[in-house]
């Protein structure tokens, strides 16, 4: 009897403590929905005129400067621009760019001459202060030797896109 009592004893002290170890809290949940990033192209690449004479590269800065390595002269005439695109997005937001990557064909009938090593004057510190922020891409042409004359042009664009970091 002695035991059965123990027993009953240790049982009421299991649940009385279990019963006494618990507590509650209450939670509120909340969201803010920030504007989506967004980019808009304000300006196109363009290399202007250029002479291929016995070829070589042609580098536009994303500042819209040119130079040239090789044989390749620089023209006169033509407009000479950077693309350039306006992100927007939420203020006070840091975000990242990623530019095209690969090797890109502009033709000119069955012509064509090679697009590579995209630059940016993005900043990767750079937040959307009010809202929105200008950057600008430059890339380097490959203009191959004594290249046929005519207007050159890329058949499906470059991608740049940017994300919320």
């Amino acid at each position: 009897m002695k035991n059965v009592q123990t027993f009953i004893g240790i049982l009421i002290l299991c649940f009385s403590t279990s019963i006494l170890a618990q507590a509650t809290a209450s939670f509120n949940a909340s969201v803010t929905i920030i504007q989506p990033i967004g980019i808009t192209t304000t300006s196109d690449l363009k290399f202007a005129n250029v002479d291929a004479k016995n070829g070589g590269d042609v580098t536009l800065s994303p500042n819209s400067t040119r130079s040239t390595s090789g044989e390749v002269e620089l023209a006169e005439g033509g407009a000479v621009s950077a693309a350039s695109f306006e992100i927007t997005g939420e203020p006070g937001y840091t975000y990242s760019v990623t530019l095209p990557g690969d090797n890109y064909v502009l033709s000119n009938g069955s012509e064509t001459m090679e697009i590579n090593n995209f630059t940016s004057d993005f900043n990767s510190e750079n937040a959307l202060a009010v809202g929105s922020q200008t950057i600008n891409v430059g890339a380097t042409l490959k203009v191959n030797p004594n290249q046929t004359p005519g207007n050159y042009v890329n058949q499906g664009g470059f991608n740049v896109t940017v994300n919320y970091n």
